[in-house]
């Protein structure tokens, strides 16, 4: 709680700053709100040539699946082998890469069959991934982002993100967004915007208010799940559990 409020305590002052603010505040504006599966334990979303794709955790229940952005329905699913517990999902050169927490194992998708082509291992905690069209980009509740090799997984390069030189941990589901990596952060009602190159935060998203979590009467039901269509400059986020999926644009 402590660290939570010490962080809160960086933002505001670092926008309240009389010069220009290091790290800007956005709001939002909800442009349109979809159904979205209330049993999707959210762990990673993302949308390519307009198509949805949704990753969802608990062990025995993780799924990789195809949604249906207007109603909600999933079109197609694939359930994860054994008693995995599915995490981040990130599509990279035509496949989809979905990462598992405590197995160590990235399962590599056909998003059409949904069948699994090849599985890599890696160290440590999986959860959330991105690409940014050259390598993957991995976080693990640290506050290290992790860039991979597509090919072999193998670690390329660390970078550790931080608020006005403060580390900032707990960092959960990625998105790439227009050169900048988006990131929630576990628990918290923000997004956080990264430089790829220097692991500073540029900006932060105020999302409070967004959507009444808290009446599902579960501690998991937490803003999780970024998507952004590139193509059409739409940006998506839900949350673990949510009966619904927002499409917002950012405000001052």
């Amino acid at each position: 709680m402590v660290r939570y409020l010490l962080i809160a305590a960086v933002l505001l002052l670092a926008a309240c700053e009389a010069s220009e603010p290091k790290v800007p505040i956005y709001g939002y504006k909800v442009v349109q709100a979809y159904p979205h599966d209330s049993n999707a334990y959210c762990q990673g979303l993302l949308i390519d040539k307009g198509q949805l794709y949704e990753s969802t955790g608990k062990e025995g229940q993780s799924t990789v699946r195809r949604v249906a952005l207007e109603t909600g329905v999933v079109e197609s699913s694939a359930r994860l082998p054994g008693r995995l517990f599915g995490e981040g999902l990130a599509m990279h050169g035509g496949e989809l890469y979905q990462l598992t927490w405590h197995a160590g194992r990235v399962h590599v998708f056909d998003p059409g069959s949904l069948e699994i082509v090849r599985t890599m291992r890696y160290a440590g905690e999986g959860w959330g991934i991105t690409s940014d069209g050259e390598q993957l980009i991995m976080s693990d509740g640290s506050s290290y982002l992790a860039f991979r090799d597509p090919e072999t997984f193998k670690l390329t390069r660390r970078l550790q993100v931080t608020i006005l030189g403060t580390p900032l941990d707990q960092l959960n589901e990625l998105e790439w967004v227009d050169g900048e990596i988006w990131a929630n952060r576990w628990k918290h009602d923000y997004i956080v915007r990264i430089d790829p190159a220097t692991g500073e935060i540029v900006g932060s998203i105020d999302l409070r208010g967004l959507y009444d979590y808290r009446s599902i009467g579960s501690n998991d039901a937490v803003l999780n799940g970024i998507a952004y269509d590139a193509q059409a400059k739409r940006l998506f986020v839900t949350g673990k559990l949510w009966s619904k999926l927002f499409e917002i644009e950012l405000t001052d």
